[in-house]
Order: C-alpha cells, then sequence, then structure tokens
C-alpha cells in the first residue's frame, strides 16, 4: 500500500503531459465556443434589455399620447355640444322672432282687412240709406206734389230761400 502514497515521477510526467494536451484541446475546441456563445448571450441579454427599456418608454409615451388623444376628443366633443346648443337657441330665437313678425304682420293683415269690410259695410250701409231716403223722399213728394196747391206752396218757399247773386 506503499505505493498508493509515493507518486511515480513517470506518472506524475504523463499526467501533466495529458492535463496539458486536454487544456489545449478544451481551450481551442470548447471555451472558446463557450466563452463566445456565453459572450453573444450576455450581449444579447443586453440588447433585449435595452430593447424592452425602449418598448416601455415607447408604451409609455403611447399611453400618454392616447391620453392627450382622449382628452383632446373630448374637449372637441364639448365644443361641438356647446356649438349646437348655442346653435339651438339661435334657431329657436329666430323662429321664435320669425313667428313673432309673421304674427303681428297677420294680425296686422287682419286688421286692415277687417278696417277695409268695415268701411266697405259703412259704404254700402250709406248706399242703402240713401237710396231708401230718395225712395221715401219720391213717396213723399208724390204724396205732397200731388195737389198743386201744395206744389206752388213749396215752390215759392224754395225761392224764397235762394239769394240770387
Amino acid at each position: 500500500m506503499d505505493f498508493l502514497l509515493t507518486p511515480d515521477p513517470g506518472l506524475v510526467f504523463w499526467t501533466t503531459v495529458s492535463f496539458v494536451i486536454l487544456m489545449v484541446i478544451l481551450k481551442k475546441y470548447a471555451w472558446t465556443p463557450i466563452l463566445d456563445a456565453l459572450n453573444m448571450r450576455s450581449e444579447t441579454i443586453e440588447e433585449s434589455l435595452k430593447a424592452a427599456e425602449r418598448a416601455k418608454a415607447e408604451v409609455e409615451n403611447l399611453v400618454k399620447v392616447r391620453q392627450e388623444m382622449m382628452d383632446d376628443a373630448r374637449n372637441e366633443r364639448d365644443e361641438l355640444l356647446k356649438e349646437t346648443r348655442e346653435l339651438k337657441d339661435k334657431i329657436l330665437s329666430e323662429a321664435k322672432l320669425g313667428a313673432s313678425n309673421e304674427s303681428e304682420k297677420i294680425i296686422s293683415l287682419a286688421r286692415k282687412q277687417i278696417e277695409a269690410e268695415k268701411n266697405a259695410a259703412i259704404k254700402e250701409m250709406k248706399k242703402q240709406v240713401a237710396e231708401l231716403s230718395i225712395d221715401i223722399a219720391g213717396m213723399l213728394i208724390q204724396t205732397e206734389l200731388k195737389d198743386d196747391q201744395k206744389q206752388r206752396a213749396i215752390i215759392d218757399k224754395y225761392l224764397e230761400n235762394i239769394n240770387f247773386n
């Protein structure tokens, strides 16, 4: 059991040579590609983190823009509603004014028409009264003038009242 505790110089030499060869082969074919892959993975992760930060900033910007657009849309809607109310009030007031003016015109026209009809009725009444008066006067004259004496008395009476120039 002694031989396990004392190292043999040949065994140490060949173990060291094998180890160095293994290290050179691993360095050339394994560690460099592994380290390159790890570096590439590290760079990819860093780029992904940067892209995630950019995306986060872009999302925040989009949220901000969306909120501004919504605020603008609300303001525009409120402005349109205000303009619509003002237009409605204007149209109603114009319609009321127009209706008032139209009713004034209709009332004025009706008054003129009533006045014209009243005047026409008065003229017609005067005409009828005149005709009636003429008829009555004619009847009276006929009855009065049947007698010659009465006719001469009436003519004399009128002739006295007339002044000849």
